[in-house]
């Protein structure tokens, strides 16, 4: 069974930090390129930033360049989304996904959002981790 847990999410106040963290099973975590994308309630989902399967190539939107950094470990089945600077409008659900062509879909769309982040058939989908951000 294929798995995708987020983790990591919580409450925080403006300025503050938090590490996601994104698990994955039940297929080749180190063939996939991971990205992270987040949804609050009554908004477009948002993609956020994606990392290549190896070689540690990032892209992240305009959403949260400078501000968020993913990362990976192939050892451990797991990503990593660093956030740092958070806002009250970064709170969302976020969730992981792999995909074999998701550094195409990120270089396609730097405001990646709305029909294209949200039509587009991920190869795996997670569950998503709750992030909330205090003003």
């Amino acid at each position: 069974e294929v798995q995708l847990v987020a983790s990591g999410g919580g409450l925080v106040q403006a300025g503050g930090s938090l590490r996601l963290s994104c698990a994955a099973s039940g297929f080749t975590f180190a063939d996939y390129p991971i990205g992270w994308f987040r949804q609050a309630p009554g908004k477009e989902r948002e993609g956020l930033a994606c990392i290549s399967s190896r070689d540690n190539v990032t892209i992240y939107t305009e959403f949260v360049k400078g501000r968020f950094t993913i990362s990976r470990d192939n050892a451990k089945n797991t990503v990593y989304l660093q956030m740092d600077g958070l806002r009250p409008e970064d709170t969302a659900v976020y969730h992981c996904a792999a995909d074999l062509h998701l550094l195409s879909l990120f270089k396609l769309y730097p405001r990646l959002q709305g029909a294209p982040a949200e039509k587009y058939e991920y190869d795996y989908w997670g569950q998503g981790t709750q992030v909330t951000v205090s003003s």
